[in-house]
Order: C-alpha cells, then sequence, then structure tokens
C-alpha cells in the first residue's frame, strides 16, 4: 500500500531506513543487493549510502560478493563502534550478552539470580552487570539494550508494570540508567524483544506469527502485517495473565486464577514445594527445588511432576487456541526453560 502525501525528503527517510534494516539483517550487501531488495535504482542506491558512510551508519570494504561483472565492494554496519550489553530482566534474574557493534556475541552467555525488593535493587543489580563488563573492555563505549518483563513503554524506556515484582509503581528504567551510567539505553518488553529477533534473525518466518515464553512467567507477542501489534497502551500480549479459572490460585497481578499460577515455571515448582512438605521423609528439601530439578523429574517419569506438567501444557493450548483462532495467527514460536520438557510437553 504507497503512502499518501510522502515529500521528498521523507521517501528519502524512508529509502535510508530500508537500507539500514537490510544491512542489519543481512550483515553485508553490495549495491546491486540492495537494489534487487528494495526495488530501488544503482544510482538512487548509491547516493543515499554515501551519506550513511560519511555519517559513520555504513562502512565501505572493497571486498567484493560477487565475481560476475562490476563490482564496488560491499557494504556493513562499522566493525569498529560501539558495544551493545544485552540483557533480559526480571526481578529474580538477568540474563546478560555482549555484542559487539554489529551484534555478533562477544563472550559468554550470562544468567544470574538476583534479589530485587525495590526499583532501587534491580536497577542496582543491572548496574552492577555493566560495570564488569566495563572493567573488561575500559576503552569501549558500551550501551545497554534491555528486554524487561512485564508492560514497558519502549518510547518512555519506562517499566509500568512488572507483575511478579513486589512493587506496583512504574520505575523510569531508561532515564535513570543513562543519568547514572552516561550510556544509552534501549528498553522494551522481553517477548516483544524475542519476536523481534524471530523477525529479524529467521529468515523462514511468517508476516504473521507468536512468540510465547515460559519460563519463570508466561508472556506472549504478537507480529501482525510484519510489525509488533503493542496496543494503545502497550499491552499486548500479556497472555499469562488471562483468567483461566475465575476460582483460582492469587496471582502477582492482583486477579485470581490466571495462566501464570499454572503453568509457569514458578507456579509449577510451587506445586513440588506444596507437595514435598507432605512428604517428609522425601529426604529433599521444599525450598530448594529448582526448574532443572522439575524438567529431570518429567523426563525420568515421575508421575507427579508429569501430572502438574501436562496440566499446565494443556492451559497453554487452552489460553492460545482461545485467542490465536481470533487472530489467525498459525505459526508460533515457544521460547523459556520450560521447552526443556520436551516434545511430550509440545504435544500436550
Amino acid at each position: 500500500m504507497l503512502e499518501r502525501g510522502l515529500n521528498n525528503q521523507r521517501v528519502r527517510q524512508l529509502n535510508r531506513q530500508a537500507l539500514l534494516r537490510l544491512v542489519w539483517r543481512y550483515k553485508r550487501l553490495s549495491k546491486s543487493q540492495f537494489s534487487q531488495y528494495t526495488g530501488l535504482s544503482i544510482p538512487a542506491i548509491g547516493k543515499i549510502l554515501q551519506e550513511l558512510v560519511a555519517e559513520g551508519k555504513l562502512s565501505h570494504s572493497s571486498e567484493n560478493l560477487s565475481s560476475r561483472g562490476m563490482n564496488s565492494g560491499s557494504y556493513q554496519i562499522p566493525p569498529q563502534g560501539d558495544y551493545i550489553l544485552c540483557m533480559n530482566v526480571t526481578p529474580r534474574s538477568i540474563e546478560s550478552q555482549l555484542c559487539d557493534a554489529q551484534l555478533s556475541a562477544l563472550g559468554d552467555f550470562a544468567r544470574q539470580s538476583i534479589e530485587a525488593p525495590t526499583p532501587k535493587a534491580l536497577l542496582a543489580a543491572i548496574e552492577a552487570v555493566w560495570q564488569r563488563q566495563r572493567q573488561r573492555w575500559p576503552r569501549k563505549t558500551i550501551h545497554l539494550a534491555l528486554g524487561v518483563h512485564g508492560q514497558v513503554d519502549p518510547a518512555t524506556g519506562v517499566s509500568q508494570t512488572m507483575p511478579q515484582a513486589p512493587w506496583r509503581e512504574p520505575v523510569e528504567i531508561k532515564y535513570l540508567l543513562e543519568e547514572k551510567l552516561g550510556t544509552k539505553v534501549k528498553v522494551d518488553n522481553d517477548c516483544v524483544m524475542l519476536a523481534l529477533a524471530e523477525k529479524w534473525q529467521n529468515p523462514f518466518n511468517r508476516k504473521d506469527f507468536c512468540v510465547i515464553n515460559v519460563d519463570y512467567g508466561v508472556g506472549s507477542s504478537f507480529v501482525i502485517n510484519g510489525q509488533i501489534y503493542r496496543g494503545s497502551l502497550n499491552g499486548s500480549g500479556q497472555i499469562g495473565h488471562t483468567i483461566i479459572n475465575p476460582d483460582g490460585l492469587p496471582c502477582d497481578c492482583g486477579r485470581y486464577g490466571c495462566l501464570e499460577t499454572v503453568a509457569s515455571l514458578s507456579a509449577l515448582k510451587k506445586q513440588a514445594r506444596i507437595w514435598l512438605k507432605s512428604q517428609p521423609h522425601s529426604g529433599q528439601d521444599p525450598d530448594s527445588i529448582t526448574s532443572a530439578q522439575l524438567i529431570a523429574a518429567w523426563h525420568r517419569g515421575d508421575e507427579q511432576v508429569i501430572r502438574w506438567v501436562e496440566d499446565s501444557a494443556n492451559a497453554i493450548g487452552f489460553s492460545l487456541d482461545s485467542f490465536l483462532n481470533i487472530l489467525n495467527i498459525n505459526q508460533i514460536w515457544l521460547y523459556g526453560r520450560s521447552c526443556g520438557f520436551g516434545s511430550r510437553w509440545l504435544e500436550a
């Protein structure tokens, strides 16, 4: 569909954005490849690329990507640019991965448990991870990209609601971290980040798909017609807080019987703790049960765990059937540690 009322400056801006999107997806492209993907002429492509190189947003290499015909080299994101520390943040854990300017991984992926009874404690935990990388790379500028549990306003970088946190007030994560660390910070919902990763990195995805993250909580994000669907208040995708049993257990969001109270790893561990406390001769500490132990018990065929996990899988399926049929989305990508339950869990 053509956009109405576009002037030449706006068209040029959209074309610049299209070229940058392509180079982020394919990493390195020639002028002819840019032309092939966009339909723009090579002279028009050349002018835009010249501007982007002059601004430092792209770099040019004399390396040819094809041995056929005339070739003017290739273009890529400058590899010598600033680093980006990517984090997945919940009130109980932080997962982190340092990346170079081209978003290629540097070092190892890390996951650590945290205790964050207050927003200040959560911000301090994020800062500590950043400071460790800063010490390792003292000469590099390291920006932050945060995927945060719960409802997030990506424009302001405010965590609006974090249902599993002990606090209820909004937290200005972007502003507070930028003021404290003196670096650029991008903040979005964790499941939106997963959906964007599928959009950009998976060449087989469709224009319409859904990402479900079944881990400490249950979250989701929808891509419709190639775009993230957020809703007017950035609340789209809160599948974990759809009510499946009005008379069910209380949820951290304040309601009763949400999907998270049945299907998340937190809910499964809670069931295991309650059961173990009724089995004093089991020899296992109820308060030390881990997700890895639950998954191992499932694969060993533990009858109690099988019943709990199958009930949780059925609840997820019921919820998905209810709203994905309405949206007519037929491709679902599952993430999270619950995927360790394997194919039997998926079938259930």
